[in-house]
């Protein structure tokens, strides 16, 4: 079995700035090691304020470039701001984008209530890239802090030879040590920002100056604050039309993350089902 292991980046420090530079620094190096060791390797890059800061961050660690394909798992259902976004920032950072059409939801598990049927078409699409690019990595921009399903994710998460997710079967991550030897069609899902929390995301996109989806930024009361597609995303009520006033606003409020996300409100364990299936 073979383990990755490099010095490990100083602890988080107490003062707002120090831990943002360690946060940068750790996931730098979770980065690189995943593009020294899992090859090929791709990312998924949703578009939203996560992926854009994971690419943020491999620019970074490649000293402007990105080694490797980026990936839109594609259904048609982003809204118009997003593709704009999209194309303006493969332009501007010179990415080799793959775009995955993901197949139709008629072709979805009928059992799922409708919102996780919709959003398994990205795991459907996710699927056929695996298994055409055989790829042995892919760099996914979750949180823990997000959603408690994530919240028992691994760094380095490894996936079965058919895409699944067994929880229960997950390698320990000791003094930095991941497993990264997995049998042939098998792949690892590595999770850069799995220690960061949306404040962090938000106050390292103000002082990077990573662009953002205009959505994000409230008008008429409204903004999104968790971005995905049109018909299973909607925005919430929220008056911060900056990324200072959004970072005042989550300083304060009690309200969830994805309180925007119709999938959240089915079933309890519909979101659980379609990770365990392969979804990000």
């Amino acid at each position: 079995m073979k383990l990755a292991r490099v010095a490990q980046p100083v602890s988080p420090s107490l003062g707002a700035t120090d831990n943002l530079d360690d946060l940068e620094n750790r996931s730098i190096w979770l980065i690189r090691e995943a593009y020294a060791r899992l090859k090929p390797l791709g990312m998924l890059w949703s578009i939203g304020k996560d992926s854009n800061v994971v690419l943020w961050l491999a620019r970074k660690a490649f000293l402007g470039r990105v080694p490797f394909p980026v990936v839109q798992l594609d259904t048609g259902m982003e809204l118009p701001e997003v593709y704009a976004f999209r194309d303006r920032i493969v332009q501007e950072w010179n990415l080799d984008l793959r775009i995955e059409t993901c197949p139709p939801e008629s072709e979805m598990d009928p059992t799922l209530p409708p919102a996780t049927r919709a959003a398994a078409r990205k795991t459907a699409g996710l699927q056929a890239l695996l298994e055409r690019e055989q790829l042995r990595g892919v760099l996914v921009g979750i949180r823990r802090d997000e959603q408690g399903t994530r919240a028992k994710e691994r760094v380095f998460s490894p996936r079965s030879l058919g895409g699944n997710w067994d929880v229960t079967q997950q390698p320990a991550e000791f003094w930095d040590q991941y497993r990264t030897d997995f049998p042939v069609g098998a792949h690892v899902r590595v999770h850069p920002l799995l220690d960061w929390s949306e404040l962090d995301v938000w106050r390292y996109t103000r002082r990077e100056q990573i662009p953002i989806v205009p959505l994000y930024l409230a008008k008429n009361g409204k903004r999104y604050r968790s971005l995905g597609e049109k018909n299973v995303t909607f925005p919430v009520d929220s008056n911060a039309s900056s990324i200072d006033e959004i970072i005042a606003e989550l300083e304060t409020t009690r309200i969830p993350e994805r309180a925007g996300r119709s999938i959240d409100s089915e079933t309890e364990d519909s979101f659980e089902r379609l990770r365990q299936a392969g979804y990000m």
